[in-house]
């Protein structure tokens, strides 16, 4: 009884919470968000996937040359670590190269499908996955120069220079 009491009020704070954080963004801002969180979610989702050694992800090495199935899921692996982390950091901070990163991955893994022989509809029912990562690349905006891309560096009194 308590246990169930303690949840919902701990939900009804969190859900106050965002309400009110929302209701101070402007829109530009709200949408910033909406799509951090939607990349995040993809990411987290098939890097946990990844983290779990899908077989049919497994088998995809094969197309490139690894037919061990040891060394594959170590790739999996791997590749599921990084995705899970790359979400972590586009929560905290939306930093550039990451973006660029994960809509380019993003493509490649879509485009995955028909090169293994599926449907090209596969990959097109898979843009989001790397439209809203490059969808959130354009809305904090493409850099003019190679610092650019990396984030940026705090200043002495600790703050974050506006971007």
């Amino acid at each position: 009884m308590f246990r169930v009491t303690y949840n919902k009020v701990w939900s009804k704070l969190y859900l106050l919470l965002v309400y009110f954080l929302f209701l101070t963004m402007n829109n530009v801002r709200k949408v910033e968000w909406v799509l951090r969180i939607s990349v995040a979610g993809e990411f987290v989702g098939h890097g946990v996937f990844a983290l779990q050694g899908r077989k049919a992800w497994v088998e995809w090495f094969s197309i490139f040359g690894i037919s061990d199935v040891g060394t594959a899921t170590t790739f999996l692996w791997l590749v599921g670590l990084i995705d899970v982390l790359l979400a972590v950091l586009i929560l905290m901070k939306p930093v550039r190269l990451a973006l660029l990163w994960m809509a380019f991955w993003g493509f490649w893994t879509a485009l995955m499908r028909p090169i293994a022989g599926d449907s090209i509809f596969e990959f097109v029912e898979r843009w989001a996955n790397w439209g809203a990562p490059l969808a959130l690349l354009l809305l904090r905006g493409i850099p003019t120069s190679i610092g650019g891309w990396l984030p940026p560096k705090q200043s002495k009194a600790g703050d974050l220079p506006m971007q």
